[in-house]
């Protein structure tokens, strides 16, 4: 590789870790108002974690998903100058933002363990930044799109979708308001197919700008409608995740399995450690371990989310009906059966503390 060559795609690097960056700093942020958007669109009709759409009339709800849109268009520049193993580990910095400002606004409370968490998602980064391979830029759409039907890219494709519609289809009507996995598990492995459609798209774009106009491929147009049905798809079930779990768990279970099957699809599609040394592929490996590291021990220390006011006195069961009398007499039940004295002294005493 000739020096020229090389400072051109450093220089693309540091472009797309700048870039990366401010994406991750926007996106953190978008995460808090979002979070307290649909809190409002929830208090005043249906959750969206129980399918309503009432958060498209709340205004805080659009300004997080703007500031969204602002730190994504940063994130899909950044991968037009720089490799998915580079500036995908970097959206842990989005995690720190969102912890430090979920402490602040939401009340959610970052103990110092957090902290150490927060930190080792800065160091495990900074490390993947520093061993980070140099990828040589495709020349066409259609270079791309041989890479992207390659027998190991196409069968991890078909895996990718097909665990989504068992968990979208299958799971997600019976456990996506108790399981946190089902709804995070869909955007991660959609949002894995979106990295490399959106990186093809991008690459296009950049060729065009340069002078080699790809618009002319129907591969561009292919490669743009996937990237659009992920975000779509990524989009709904991440409002759903964040709508019905605390926001601290959202984030980082997400980032650590939609960064995993990135950095994967990235290798298997890009080849992106073709080429780097044995020692740069186990530093970027160990930076990865010591970012999720973080992540796990910010998660660990978060406070689970208590439930609205709403929540905690739905009827169990919509064919129960309990009534239990104020003046110590014995109460029944809808078919008249007789209620224990003790089971009311229970209820006095335990239930509404």
């Amino acid at each position: 590789m000739s020096g020229g060559t090389s400072t051109g795609l450093f220089a693309d690097n540091l472009k797309g870790v700048l870039l990366a960056i401010v994406s991750s700093a926007f996106i953190g942020a978008s995460f808090i108002v979002k979070k307290k958007g649909l809190k409002r669109a929830g208090a005043a009709g249906s959750r969206a974690g129980v399918g309503g759409y009432g958060y498209l009339k709340e205004p805080l709800w659009w300004i997080g998903m703007i500031t969204m849109i602002v730190g994504e268009i940063a994130n899909f520049v950044a991968y037009i100058f720089a490799p998915a193993v580079l500036v995908t580990p970097l959206g842990a910095l989005s995690i720190i933002v969102s912890a430090v400002l979920a402490h602040f606004i939401l009340k959610e409370k970052l103990q110092r363990m957090g902290v150490l968490g927060c930190l080792l998602c800065i160091v495990g980064s900074t490390i993947i930044v520093l061993h980070a391979p140099e990828e040589e830029t495709p020349t066409s759409v259609i270079q791309i799109w041989e890479l992207a039907t390659q027998p190991a890219f196409l069968l991890y494709a078909a895996s990718a979708v097909a665990v989504s519609l068992v968990l979208m289809l299958h799971c997600s009507p019976r456990y996506g308001q108790t399981n946190i996995m089902v709804y995070v598990g869909i955007c991660s492995v959609i949002g894995s197919l979106t990295v490399m459609s959106i990186k093809a798209v991008g690459i296009a774009i950049k060729l065009t700008i340069e002078g080699t106009n790809q618009a002319g491929y129907f591969q561009t147009w292919i490669f743009a409608m996937v990237a659009i049905s992920c975000i779509v798809t990524q989009l709904n079930y991440l409002n759903k995740a964040l709508d019905t779990f605390n926001t601290a768990m959202v984030s980082p279970i997400y980032y650590a399995m939609f960064t995993t099957l990135t950095i994967l699809a990235s290798a298997i599609m890009f080849r992106d450690w073709s080429g780097q040394s044995a020692s740069s592929i186990a530093s970027e490996i160990c930076g990865f371990v010591t970012v999720l590291s973080g992540t796990t021990v910010l998660h660990s220390t978060r406070e689970p989310e208590l439930a609205s006011s709403s929540d905690l006195y739905m009827p169990l069961s919509p064919t129960i009906y309990w009534h239990i009398q104020g003046n110590g007499e014995v109460g029944t039940n809808k078919d008249g059966d007789l209620l224990s004295r003790d089971f009311i002294a229970l209820v006095r005493q335990d239930y509404f503390v």
